[in-house]
């Protein structure tokens, strides 16, 4: 067995963070899908869903990375915090919140193998830019219809 290199190590140890992180979302958007009443319901429990599958081939791709650099892919979860706020604004919220914590961890895992590993840097780059754009999403759903110059 070849010996691990310390990057290597490092970018395992980071994509097994990711790996909890997309997991925690896949419960999160899960629950937060069972939790919207109102008149938007079916299109948001449908955007939520699809947001709960989006993490999880998130979480099966970091995996498959993980495996690839020869680790052993986390069994844990990453942090899922009940708060008991369930209005859609709330949840929004939460969301930018939860999404922000997955592009910081991205951006570490591309400033460790930037010009090091391309199959990794092109990864991370198209997943800081996947997680930026889905926030710009999640905050435009925050504005109300009309403003354009609200910024959360």
């Amino acid at each position: 067995m070849a010996e691990e290199k310390p990057k290597e190590k490092e970018a395992i140890a980071i994509l097994n963070e990711i790996l909890e992180l997309e997991l925690a979302g896949v419960v999160r958007y899960l629950h937060y899908s069972l939790m919207v009443f109102g008149h938007a319901r079916i299109p948001i429990v449908a955007w939520m869903r699809q947001q709960a599958n989006e993490a999880m081939n998130h979480a099966a791709q970091a995996g498959e990375y993980i495996t690839t650099l020869s680790g052993h892919p986390s069994l844990k979860i990453g942090k899922l915090l009940e708060t008991h706020r369930h209005d859609i604004d709330e949840i929004l919220k939460e969301t930018i919140e939860h999404e922000l914590e997955g592009v910081q961890v991205y951006r570490r895992l591309l400033k460790l193998v930037e010009g090091q590993n391309l199959m990794l840097e092109e990864y991370a780059r198209k997943m800081v830019h996947d997680e930026e754009v889905h926030l710009s999403e999640v905050r435009k759903m925050l504005r109300r219809p009309g403003k354009l110059d609200e910024t959360r």
